[in-house]
């Protein structure tokens, strides 16, 4: 009789425990929080595009992971800190968004990335730059996908260095993506034997550069540097032409710049200058039919970082079909135990500080007679490692490298 109540008390509890990892699924639905900048200086580089490329993904993996629905929700965060903490807030505790992707602007991806971690929740940012999000600021629950102001830095400033151009003056961002890449860049310039002989600040999203680039200018640096991104890049290098910075014999380099960017100011405009990116559409036949198909959905060539939420996405659903949960512990130990193989990275793989490791580019704008075609901007300099580009674990000050 005995025997007989064990047995059934057993089949209850294996019962029970299924039922339990049937229903970590939440809601019974796996909902992703699109979080971007729809209407301002990023837009171009993530916006529609950010959405577009997290629902291509979803769609090809058949918009439902073990038998339920993905859901896409999307909001604009419109840059500001306190509008994307109370957006990601809402969501997590009302419409119970279980992953929040993209998140372009370092202030607003700081404060998300903090309070996934007190939601236990999963942020994957892909726009925002800071390496900060997983230097001092890491958390379990974040991972940075696409490129960060450590490896921006690195590639483009050794290479630079190394060309005799070894002179710098920064023209800074006046907020944390643009004071971590500064700092990012002038450790790379000062480390390789250069000089950095300058800085200033300007407000995000500016129109008149002008008193920035004529500091620049004065400085008789050899290369002007630009610490900032999207609209801010494009308005201070159409200036910088204006100026006749580069006709002086200064070199101006983007440390930050997307191929929308580099299409918006045309071939003519920025031929010669050098680019760090994580993606380029025409790099191999993977990369040219996501980039084919992403083209003729939002109308332009995908930037890395949407490229990167493509991958991102998939990465993360092919997760929680592994282990049948979207529970986020779970998900993220799954994540880092299993490499990134795509179009957009080879043998990819994600840190314990959160950092998805990834080989980087180093390009050339094109001359307009190299050109063949709208699309036809780069050519290749250097491929770059990722255990090379990406800052090493142990130097960012991560907590969880120490009690790892």
């Amino acid at each position: 009789m005995k025997s007989l109540l064990a047995a059934a008390a057993a089949g209850l509890a294996l019962a029970a425990s299924g039922t339990a990892a049937n229903a970590q699924i939440s809601d019974d639905v796996v909902k992703i929080g699109v979080l971007t900048d729809m209407s301002s200086l990023y837009a171009d580089a993530t916006g529609k595009g950010s959405v577009a490329a997290v629902e291509m993904a979803v769609a090809d993996y058949g918009a439902k992971v073990k038998g339920k629905p993905v859901q896409v929700v999307v909001a604009d965060h419109q840059n500001k800190p306190d509008v994307g903490v109370n957006i990601a807030r809402n969501w997590y505790d009302n419409d119970k968004v279980d992953a929040i992707f993209d998140v372009p602007t370092s202030s607003v991806a700081l404060p998300i990335s903090a309070l996934t971690r007190e939601k236990n929740k999963i942020h994957i940012n892909s726009g925002g730059g800071s390496s900060d999000i997983t230097g001092t600021a890491c958390s379990p629950n974040t991972v940075h996908w696409t490129y960060d102001t450590y490896a921006l830095s690195n590639v483009a400033g050794k290479a630079m260095v190394k060309r005799g151009e070894d002179t710098w003056f920064f023209v800074t961002a006046d907020y944390a993506f643009g004071m971590a890449l500064e700092r990012d860049a002038a450790n790379v310039v000062k480390e390789s034997g250069g000089k950095v002989l300058g800085d200033v600040r300007h407000p995000l999203n500016s129109s008149d550069f002008s008193s920035f680039l004529l500091q620049a200018q004065a400085s008789k640096a050899k290369v002007v540097a630009l610490a900032n991104a999207g609209g801010d890049t494009t308005n201070a290098l159409k200036q910088a032409s204006e100026f006749g910075l580069t006709q002086g014999g200064q070199k101006m380099i983007a440390l930050l710049q997307e191929i929308t960017d580099t299409h918006s100011l045309g071939i003519k405009a920025t031929q010669g200058l050098i680019v760090t990116d994580a993606f380029y559409w025409d790099m191999n036949d993977e990369t040219r039919a996501f980039s084919k198909r992403f083209n003729e959905k939002v109308g332009h060539m995908p930037t890395m970082i949407q490229a990167g939420l493509y991958s991102a996405t998939m990465h993360y659903l092919k997760a929680i079909e592994a282990i049948g949960t979207d529970e986020a512990p779970k998900v993220m130990a799954q994540m880092r135990a299993t490499p990134v193989n795509d179009f957009f990275a080879k043998n990819g793989h994600i840190r314990i500080d959160g950092r998805m490791v990834h080989d980087m580019y180093l390009f050339e704008v094109k001359k307009p007679e190299e050109s063949k075609g709208e699309w036809d901007l780069y050519k290749l300099i250097a491929t770059v490692p990722g255990d090379e580009a990406f800052r090493p674990l142990d130097k960012g000050g991560c907590p969880l490298v120490k009690s790892n």
